[in-house]
């Protein structure tokens, strides 16, 4: 089903963005002081080291979090993974939705392996006091990934709801009066 096409892009778009996730927390690490607010367009725009030993939005499961969403996002993966196999060939919008959601995926479950503080969120986005959760780059593929499958997948069901509409329906002889396979 899958074919060399969906691959061509499937695995660099994954490769760089995983990559992009990898340098960018790196850089964080290494620069930032932990919690310490540094701004890039005044206090809009901020860079923060924290750490979420949790998943979205702060989510905290207690002292196994860390274990139980490494061990959500393997099984996210193995779906994810299935959806890739079966994207028909040629369909990019749904290689590149799936590779994105997969490298940002990969990258926090990377942080959530490597570190037991748990996954590096460093952009700080607000106004005043009213503050986004702080993110970093495998969120931010995740959330467009996701909106973008989301997206895919109901435009396929869309097609695929006209087509069903536009088939001929096929009655018994007995419900038409006519022959038995007549198209009504």
């Amino acid at each position: 089903m899958r074919s060399r096409s969906n691959a061509a892009l499937f695995w660099p778009v994954l490769s760089i963005v995983l990559a992009f996730d990898v340098i960018t927390k790196a850089i964080a690490e290494r620069e930032l002081l932990r919690g310490i607010p540094q701004e890039v367009f005044g206090s809009t725009v901020r860079l923060r080291l924290v750490y979420n030993p949790g998943a979205a939005f702060g989510l905290d499961l207690g002292p196994q979090s860390r274990w139980i969403f490494a061990a959500l996002t393997i099984v996210a993966l193995v779906i994810l993974g299935r959806l890739y196999r079966s994207t028909a060939a040629g369909h990019s919008a749904r290689a590149a939705a799936l590779a994105l959601v997969c490298a940002g995926a990969v990258g926090n479950l990377i942080d959530r392996v490597r570190s037991f503080f748990g996954v590096v969120d460093f952009i700080d986005i607000g106004v005043g006091d009213a503050r986004w959760p702080t993110f970093n780059v495998a969120d931010m593929a995740v959330s467009v990934g996701a909106g973008l499958l989301a997206w895919v997948l109901w435009q396929e069901d869309q097609s695929a709801q006209a087509a069903s509409a536009m088939s001929p329906v096929v009655v018994p002889a007995s419900a038409s009066g006519g022959e038995p396979g007549d198209l009504v």
